[in-house]
């Protein structure tokens, strides 16, 4: 091999290596030296820390045993997004629980976990608005274990000894390791919530996040464009498609002239395929790793998901009703399982459950970002029709007259 195909060679694996520890940390904002990519995150920091300022203008920090991309969201009002089983409940759970971690020792048992913070739940600001935990019922006590194993697996805790369902039952105990730097890395934000306070008063939910979030732009044409390239990337890199009637009128002009480029962009650094459409623009992964939501994917669920998808899309693609209520789609999930039920979990065959089944199948869809939802209604968007299907045309061939001499 020669020099010239050596360097080849490596500029290669150098290349696959950071696409992959961009990757992972898409997935993976909140990394621990347990992650298997942590090595390639921390041998390609510099020109990590470097394309994601730069592109998106967000901040990544590396240290010895943990790495945090403080991912701030284009669109705060988006209520798709979340950790696997949460409510609003259980986040203020997860906010207590991290302010008893971050007063305790090394190491803290389940049990007493609980204890401090139930002194933390008694607060009468948090009575006044309706939030009341004591631990004394099994399913609060459930409610603390499922924030402790989504703390598992962030890598904030470590489990020593013990197990969660023990002390659920009040048989027994947990112990943990706190990650300290992990914890201190949980909260993405530009500043801290004791800050807001003293600089505003904001009082309903969207004026927190929002000043939770803010960040300094210049306000002369350089600063909007900055702030533009910032927001577009960062909804090409979290949301499945970007449509242009979502966006501001500046970031739809800027995404009309500099589309092309800011793809290129995006798919060398993450290895994902744009697809740029009249409707706008999304970044598809072929590997089917850089989501949190496939589609189509296994059980029941998703089968029904799936089957939601083609029947709305045909609607839509032969525009006899653009939007659909919620009812119409229950009743073609229970259609749907005298065909397909046998494939199904037994409860989902029962009368009533395609009520639910349908909810769950449309907040899956809306996460996508196929369908919108309104007061009941379902609406198909335009990346839905690919989920649409027909009927194969067979046209006959042209027959050829063949003459032997």
């Amino acid at each position: 091999m020669s020099a010239e195909q050596l360097a080849d060679v490596l500029t290669r694996h150098r290349v696959e290596e950071r696409e992959r520890a961009m990757r992972a940390l898409l997935m993976h904002p909140l990394m621990t030296a347990a992650h298997p990519d942590f090595g390639l995150v921390r041998r390609h920091a510099e020109f990590l820390c470097g394309w994601l300022a730069r592109e998106t203008g967000w901040v990544l920090r590396v240290e010895r045993d943990c790495a945090r991309l403080y991912k701030l969201p284009a669109d705060l009002a988006d209520d798709t997004r979340g950790a696997a089983g949460f409510d609003r409940r259980r986040y203020v759970l997860f906010c207590l629980v991290c302010a008893v971690l971050d007063r305790a020792d090394p190491q803290i048992t389940l049990k007493t976990m609980g204890e401090r913070l139930l002194a933390l739940a008694a607060d009468p600001g948090l009575e006044a608005r309706g939030f009341v935990f004591t631990l004394d019922a099994m399913h609060e006590r459930r409610e603390l274990v499922h924030v402790c194993r989504y703390l598992l697996e962030l890598g904030v805790l470590h489990r020593v000894a013990g197990e969660e369902e023990s002390y659920v039952q009040r048989a027994g105990d947990a112990l943990y390791d706190i990650a300290r730097r992990a914890l201190a890395g949980v909260l993405a934000c530009t500043r801290g919530p004791s800050m807001i306070a003293s600089t505003a008063e904001p009082y309903s939910l969207a004026e927190r996040l929002a000043a939770l979030t803010d960040e300094y732009a210049p306000d002369n044409p350089e600063g909007r464009r900055t702030a533009a390239r910032h927001a577009l990337a960062r909804r090409l890199l979290d949301d499945p498609v970007v449509y242009f009637d979502e966006l501001t009128e500046t970031e739809r002009d800027y995404l009309i002239n500099q589309r092309g480029a800011m793809a290129a962009r995006l798919r060398l650094a993450t290895g994902l395929e744009p697809e740029l459409r009249a409707e706008g623009v999304a970044l598809v992964d072929p590997l089917g790793e850089v989501s949190d939501a496939a589609l189509p994917a296994e059980g029941t669920v998703a089968h029904a998901t799936l089957l939601v998808a083609q029947f709305l899309a045909e609607r839509a693609h032969e525009e006899t009703a653009r939007q659909t209520p919620e009812s119409e789609v229950s009743a073609f999930l229970r259609r749907a399982a005298d065909e397909y039920g046998r494939y199904w979990r037994k409860s989902a065959r029962d009368p009533g459950a395609e009520i639910e089944l349908a909810h769950q199948a449309l907040a899956q869809l809306a996460a996508l970002k196929l369908v919108r939802r309104m007061r009941g209604v379902v609406a198909a968007r335009p990346a839905l029709l690919r989920f649409a299907f027909r009927a194969p045309q067979i046209k006959a061939s042209a027959q050829t007259e063949l003459t032997f001499q």
